[in-house]
């Protein structure tokens, strides 16, 4: 039966004297185990509370964790310890075809057990002496071989209306619209597809035939399964729009005579119409949906199966030679979920959460220097998975040439810890770090190139004295021991030019294992044409004097060079 009736409830009137019978007893069950599970029905709904994952044990068996449930009907399944099975021992499995997709279900049982000697029996029966002293809340699992209707899992209809497109032993194309929209809204259809693995390439391909609705990009519907990796669902969404007339209904359908579904090259028959409807109203659709959930009537809230189960897993199978293997398991293929109060609360302070810091992000900023005469760079990334945006801003040296032929600029090389190290023949260990190709901006031809080391310190007391920022000419290790001596650890400077690239890279040689950091460079290029040619009456005095400075640097920054 399709409603199983909890009400009107009768209790025991208890008084002295009263004769008690087996009725008057199992009134008193039923009366608890009615109220209980009238209250589990409308209170909490069906589904599964906690645990009952199905897992592949091997190809051919599923193992069933222990966990809980509440069927259709408010009647408690527990599953007190672990079940493995094997697929063609259960019930419902059939050995006509393996290349399928079977639905491992749980349904409520009850077991007589305690097996006792009646006395008041054998007046009347004498064969039949025995009764059982206990019944057991069990379970019983089995095997489905096809979906399920949608419009027959409980509270289904409630937020949408599912049809069924087309339907076969292999595919199943489902689709899924709103049951309100408002008038001019926005909204999604979904398209699902279900297929077993082994059905071939799906295409689907269809006109959208539609009364007060609108397809925004258009009225062409296409679908094509990738080739790369073959699943056994798929979904894809189409963005419609509700006409602007309030209180009449839109339909969505397919188009007759224009859909074409293939697996690989075989086309299959799309005979059925269906079409799904949807109310445009003028109030919050929110409010109608609750106004229509609470003023169902009582029946309609209680409505169940005639056979009540809960769908626990999707067990997709191939074939393989003259049997089949499990290829994949999906948990609760239909959402048939019980969620607490506790868990309900967490989730929506959660969803609050969420919703206060939506639209904050997190930024980052980088700037290098560009090459005199280059154009100002501006980049900006966005990574929504950690709400983060990162500016990469590049900002040119100078001008021209520079200063009598010299730029200047800085880079930072970051240095990663390191457990292999090369050890040198006096045994100090050490490794190199590389910065990209810098551009000099100074054209082709040789340059002279002089690096520095550059720190900034936090310390507060170094900035009030004016000496936070210190940059290290030559040998560093010459401030070693003092009170001038560099924090972070020794590192040697090397530079390699490419004179027709117009480029150059800065090397660093760590000398000891370390935190990771990043080394700041500052680095000076000289051209001697490009100084020739920019200079004017009277620069060729100080340009000489600023490569004769230049020349002697190197000379005693050699280590750094």
């Amino acid at each position: 039966m399709k409603k199983t009736r909890y009400y009107p409830f009768e209790r025991n009137r208890y008084f002295y004297g009263k004769l008690l019978t087996v009725r008057d007893f199992e009134s008193e069950q039923k009366y608890f185990n009615d109220k209980r599970r009238m209250m589990n029905r409308l209170l909490h709904g069906y589904g599964v509370l906690t645990g009952l994952q199905v897992i592949a044990v091997d190809d051919k068996s599923v193992s069933v964790e222990m966990g809980a449930a509440i069927d259709a009907l408010g009647r408690e399944i527990v599953v007190p310890s672990p079940m493995t099975l094997k697929l063609s021992m259960m019930d419902g499995f059939t050995n006509n075809e393996y290349a399928k997709n079977v639905y491992l279900c749980i349904a409520y049982d009850e077991k007589d057990k305690e097996p006792v000697h009646t006395v008041a029996n054998s007046s009347v029966r004498s064969d039949e002496i025995n009764d059982y002293n206990r019944v057991l809340e069990s379970y019983r699992l089995f095997i489905r071989e096809d979906a399920p209707d949608p419009a027959s899992l409980p509270l289904a209809g409630i937020t949408d209306q599912t049809v069924v497109i087309y339907q076969d032993a292999h595919v199943r194309v489902l689709q899924t619209t709103p049951r309100y929209v408002n008038p001019g809204q926005l909204f999604e259809m979904k398209l699902r597809f279900e297929k077993t693995l082994k059905a071939g390439r799906l295409s689907f391909s269809y006109e959208m035939a539609s009364e007060r609705i609108e397809a925004i990009h258009g009225a062409t519907i296409m679908f094509q399964e990738p080739q790369e990796q073959l699943e056994s669902e798929y979904e894809i969404k189409v963005l419609l729009r509700a006409d602007s007339t309030v209180n009449v209904k839109g339909t969505v359908g397919v188009k007759e005579e224009s859909a074409i579904l293939k697996l690989d090259d075989c086309q299959l028959d799309l005979q059925e119409q269906a079409f799904g409807e949807i109310q445009i109203i003028k109030e919050p659709v929110r409010e109608r949906l609750m106004s229509d959930f609470v003023k169902q009537s009582l029946e309609a809230s209680l409505e169940s199966p005639s056979e009540p189960c809960i769908y626990l897993a999707k067990i997709c199978l191939i074939q393989m030679g003259p049997t089949y293997v499990i290829e994949r398991v999906e948990q609760v293929p239909f959402g048939e979920y019980v969620f607490n109060s506790s868990v309900m609360y967490r989730l929506a302070h959660s969803a609050e959460y969420r919703d206060e810091t939506a639209g904050q992000f997190v930024t980052k900023s980088k700037v290098k220097t560009l090459a005199p005469g280059r154009p100002p760079e501006f980049k900006v990334n966005y990574n929504p998975a950690m709400s983060e945006l990162a500016f990469d801003v590049g900002i040119p040296v100078g001008g021209g040439g520079g200063i009598g032929g010299i730029v200047s600029g800085v880079v930072d090389i970051p240095i990663e810890p390191f457990t292999k190290i090369n050890v040198s023949p006096f045994g100090k260990p050490s490794k190199s770090f590389f910065s990209g190709e810098i551009a000099h901006g100074l054209g082709e031809g040789n340059v002279l190139i002089l690096t520095s080391l550059e720190e900034t310190s936090v310390d507060s007391i170094s900035d009030m004295l004016a000496n936070g920022e210190r940059v290290y000419g030559g040998s560093s290790d010459v401030f070693k021991g003092s009170e001038f001596e560099p924090e972070a650890p020794e590192v040697k400077i090397g530079t390699i030019a490419y004179p027709q690239k117009g480029t150059f890279r800065i090397g660093v040689k760590l000398q000891q294992p370390s935190e990771p950091f990043d080394v700041r460079v500052r680095w000076w290029a000289y051209s001697a044409e490009t100084a020739s040619s920019g200079s004017s009456s009277g620069g060729g005095d100080r340009l000489d004097e600023a490569l004769s400075a230049l020349r002697e640097a190197a000379s005693a920054g050699s280590d750094a060079e």
